[in-house]
């Protein structure tokens, strides 16, 4: 299986998906959360799926209202003017790594086996898992680590990875790095740990933060964004954009002192999966969904 989607009903419900709509899954994957858009779609509507890896073209959808883009939604204005699409009514991304990444052993995004550090999403990308490890500084290391991995021990781990350079596989990672997690942490730990080096080679924070600038662009007023999100750094982002119309989270005031934001919450508080879902999937444990709608662009924002 490619993947599972996590949150698929309250994703979709939280699109409020119409008929005659225009509508991007950022995160085409295994298409899952695409069928479901389809299956509320009339004939006059239409569905762009996006996805960096071109694994996933292996999955598209056979239907004239569906249409596969092979990029990264860093690009997503580019791509919507180039198919014609200008002004859409919902944009969902499921930001997760999906089955397939974690199971192509190959790929390098798991501790469980040994491969080559590779970890790109995209294969035709240039900057590998194993690029970063040989050539950041110690210090570089230790911020990718504490930062996107949240490892207090990333300093250690950093002054341990460039001692032992050049390294090349996963597995030399992994019997490097044990013997300084604690044993009842490991498992979690190291998974954070490959967590940092992934989105630091796939540049994932820098994407997410351009997707939300420019949802801003491409929405129509009534559209409707959701961000599904499995750390803290980006459900953060999200939710302080969401709340605030801007990356940095910061929140202006009209002259009556009410939010001066172009959005509307639509989820008062973060949706997570059921316990039902989680036994089921147990991937999606940390996934937290966050919807908002668009009120009216900023001023100077065009379709």
């Amino acid at each position: 299986m490619y993947h599972i989607p996590a949150l698929l009903e309250q994703s979709i419900e939280g699109l409020a998906v119409k008929s005659d709509g225009k509508y991007v899954d950022a995160t085409f994957g295994g298409g899952g959360h695409s069928r479901a858009i389809l299956d509320r779609l009339g004939l006059e509507g239409r569905l762009m799926g996006m996805d960096q890896d071109m694994d996933a073209w292996e999955n598209r959808l056979l239907d004239e209202r569906f249409t596969f883009a092979h990029g990264n939604f860093a690009y997503l204005k580019n791509f919507l003017r180039y198919y014609g699409m200008n002004g859409v009514d919902g944009i969902l991304a499921d930001l997760g790594v999906s089955f397939h990444h974690f199971d192509a052993v190959d790929r390098g995004f798991t501790f469980r086996a040994d491969a080559p550090l590779d970890m790109r999403m995209n294969r035709g990308a240039s900057f590998t898992a194993r690029d970063l490890l040989n050539s950041y500084s110690e210090e570089q290391l230790a911020n990718v680590l504490y930062l996107y991995g949240e490892l207090r021990q990333s300093r250690r781990i950093a002054a341990a990875l460039v001692k032992a350079r050049p390294l090349s596989t996963t597995g030399e990672l992994v019997d490097l790095v044990k013997p300084l997690l604690k044993p009842s942490q490991e498992k979690k730990e190291m998974s954070m740990l490959f967590q940092a080096l992934r989105i630091e080679v796939n540049g994932e924070l820098d994407a997410l933060c351009k997707l939300l600038e420019q949802s801003l662009e491409v929405l129509n007023p009534g559209g409707r964004l959701a961000i599904i999100t499995y750390h803290s750094l980006e459900d953060r982002l999200v939710k302080n954009f969401m709340r605030s119309g801007n990356i940095e989270g910061k929140q202006e005031k009209d002259f009556f002192g009410r939010m001066n934001t172009p959005w509307r919450v639509v989820t008062s508080k973060v949706i997570v999966p059921s316990q039902e879902e989680v036994e089921r999937n147990p991937r999606s444990r940390s996934a937290k969904l966050r919807v908002a709608e668009l009120i009216a662009r900023p001023s100077g924002e065009k379709k």
